[in-house]
């Protein structure tokens, strides 16, 4: 099993400079979680949907990106670049030629895929379980946002007053719902004189500089609006393969745990899924 093939080689990559605006346009319209920055040809950053929304207002391609990335060639082992994905918590590894040129993108979804031809039947209980939490369907989207940045997570499920799993929203869905808001903003740079406020002194000292700002904002909304409510759950006993192509077939990155009385006891995350093809490497 090598990564050309599994690697996708249809790649959407922008060239610097390129334009924030742009890159949010391709995110939301292809449903991609990160794309490739080039530069006379090579390879030389990675723009992600966590990029853009922890990173608001920043405007410029080469300050949004994360530099100098990881990269593999066709003929890596696939197991050597789950290995990779996994110790470095990476969603995407792009794929070069000799040359540098870049040639492919090799993503969790594609490791997934992978995993689901191989008609693994261990239980993802034993190894692949993340613990999880949930937030209220009334939470609104701007704090729901916050709280996933803090907690360094992809999706979180969401409950209805009663408790019951009602939706997951995930970043995908954030960057589907945000826009770009433009708005002025005033820096006051008075050296904070004790005179009067009406004296030709505390005039004269009085300075500020209006500029514009243009940021990715999400909408005063609650989750529920931009959660997918039609969740697909698995018991704890599934099985690996099982489980990936549930995945695949539905196009998640995640799958909430329930018990036998369906109550939400954790997640299973495409990322710790494909620690099964690491077996046997140190990670």
């Amino acid at each position: 099993m090598f990564v050309q093939d599994y690697m996708t080689k249809d790649v959407v990559s922008v060239e610097i400079p390129s334009n924030r605006d742009d890159i949010l346009k391709i995110l939301k319209r292809t449903g991609i979680s990160g794309i490739p920055v080039r530069e006379r040809g090579k390879v030389v950053g990675v723009v992600t949907r966590k990029d853009l929304l922890r990173k608001s207002e920043e405007t410029q391609v080469a300050l949004l990106m994360s530099p100098k990335p990881v990269v593999v060639t066709p003929d890596t082992p696939l197991s050597d670049a789950a290995a990779v994905m996994v110790r470095h918590n990476y969603r995407r590894l792009p794929v070069v030629d000799d040359n540098g040129s870049l040639v492919g993108l090799l993503s969790v979804a594609d490791l997934i895929a992978a995993i689901a031809q191989l008609r693994i039947k261990d239980e993802i209980r034993d190894y692949y379980l993340s613990s999880t939490f949930a937030l209220w369907e009334e939470t609104p989207l701007p704090l729901v946002g916050r709280i996933m940045e803090i907690s360094d997570v992809e999706a979180v499920p969401i409950m209805d007053e009663r408790g019951v799993v009602s939706g997951i929203i995930s970043e995908r869905d954030l960057i589907r719902n945000s826009h770009i808001e433009d708005s002025v903003e005033v820096s006051d740079f008075s050296n904070g004189t004790d005179d009067d406020e009406w004296s030709w002194e505390s005039i004269r000292d009085m300075h500020t500089v209006s500029y514009g700002v243009s940021k990715v904002q999400l909408p005063e909304r609650p989750v529920r609006t931009a959660m997918v409510k039609n969740v697909v759950t698995v018991p704890k006993n599934a099985g690996v393969s099982e489980c990936a192509l549930l995945m695949k077939r539905s196009r998640v990155d995640q799958l909430p745990v329930v018990n036998g009385d369906k109550r939400l006891i954790a997640m299973l995350f495409d990322r710790e899924l494909i620690r099964v093809l690491c077996k046997g490497q140190d990670q």
